[in-house]
């Protein structure tokens, strides 16, 4: 199978989402010098270092290594990376913060490891339902035993508790098992089991039915539970039509909680305003529309999934964010990818891109 050149599109666009994000981190970081004891440098070397150059440099292995490669091992790589995101809760390995075991301290590093578990998880799923294409159809061989191995993730996942990225790396198991044929009814008993769980961890896990609770009513309590909305609103509205302008937004001073991290959209509208975050959305949709359009070119089923979930992942996590800071789905911990505060995630995420990358070297049509 002879290789060309990886999608052009695609790369323009994920370069331009990278390097437009780090501009929107830089003004969003300014906010930790007005917090003591915090440092700018501190967050931006971990972005600089692991974001943006070991992002880059894995894109680019990964887009020159024949995506094929990766079937052969996908299931020690997915093993693999269940046991690294197990570490975290070893004792002097594990860093806990504010009551969740999602880090690995390694050399003086940090870093978290359900990003890798994400790569790890659509190889191998991509891998499974290859497979059984012959038996996608049936309830036991089919869904039953592919939605178990979500399952298995899941539970992993709930104990940090990490309840938004398995959220996200469930809806991109969903998207691809649809992709390789899987029936729609299937799909439909497994959202409403997960709706089941869903309920029973609000009561379980009170941040769950607060977020649901400041969702349905967003005015209550706009001091406690649904301040980050509130302030996020406030932050949106205040941007108006073209924004403050680079580095003048108000409410990432003390304002707006995580204005690095899950916030960070709030940060960018009330600098660029309406205008801005359109052109933003659009990047976002254009890389979107350009990853799928990857899939339905791909040579064969294996490269198809791969695209599938790693562009669900990637675009679900970015639009759910958005979506989160306008008030229009209930408020969760995710990241803005590209964009928001971690140097680990976005490593793999343009790791992920790599991947794609090298299926369109493959595609059908140019």
């Amino acid at each position: 199978m002879r290789a060309h050149k990886p999608d052009t599109l695609l790369l323009v666009l994920t370069i331009a989402l990278t390097i437009s994000g780090f501009f929107i981190f830089t003004s969003a970081s300014l906010s930790l010098l007005a917090r003591p004891g915090a440092s700018f440098w501190s967050v931006a070397s971990s972005q600089i270092l692991f974001g943006i150059i070991g992002g880059s440099l894995a894109l680019y292995v990964m887009s020159s290594i024949h995506y094929r490669f990766w079937r052969k091992y996908a299931f020690y790589i997915f093993l693999l990376s269940l046991i690294l995101t197990a570490l975290v809760f070893i004792p002097g390995l594990g860093l806990e913060i504010g009551g969740a075991k999602r880090w690995l301290v390694i050399a003086g590093f940090s870093f978290q490891p359900a990003e890798f578990l994400k790569i790890g998880f659509i190889i191998y799923a991509a891998t499974w339902l290859s497979g059984m294409q012959q038996h996608i159809k049936e309830p036991f061989r089919g869904a039953f035993s592919f939605f178990a191995i979500v399952g298995l993730v899941g539970g992993l996942m709930l104990m940090q508790p990490d309840t938004d990225t398995f959220f996200i790396m469930a809806a991109a198991a969903t998207a691809m098992f649809l992709a390789a044929g899987g029936r729609w009814r299937d799909v439909g008993l497994v959202i409403i089991a997960g709706l089941i769980l869903l309920i029973m961890l609000a009561f379980m896990r009170p941040y769950i039915m607060d977020r649901l609770m400041t969702f349905i009513h967003p005015g209550d309590d706009p001091q406690g539970i649904s301040y980050q909305v509130q302030q996020s609103l406030i932050a949106i509205g205040t941007g108006g039509a073209f924004g403050r302008g680079f580095g003048q937004s108000v409410q990432k001073f003390d304002y707006l909680p995580e204005p690095i991290g899950d916030s960070i959209f709030a940060v960018f509208a009330e600098e660029f305003g309406f205008l801005g975050t359109t052109v933003l959305i659009l990047l976002l949709s254009a890389f979107t529309f350009r990853g799928f359009r990857i899939a339905s070119h791909s040579k064969d089923q294996f490269g198809m999934l791969l695209v599938v979930g790693f562009m669900c992942l990637i675009t679900f996590q970015a639009f759910l964010n958005i979506a989160a800071m306008l008030a229009v789905v209930p408020l969760g911990g995710l990241p803005l990818p590209f964009i928001s505060h971690g140097g680990t995630a976005l490593l793999a995420t343009l790791a992920s891109v790599g991947i794609v990358l090298n299926v369109s070297k493959y595609q059908q049509k140019r």
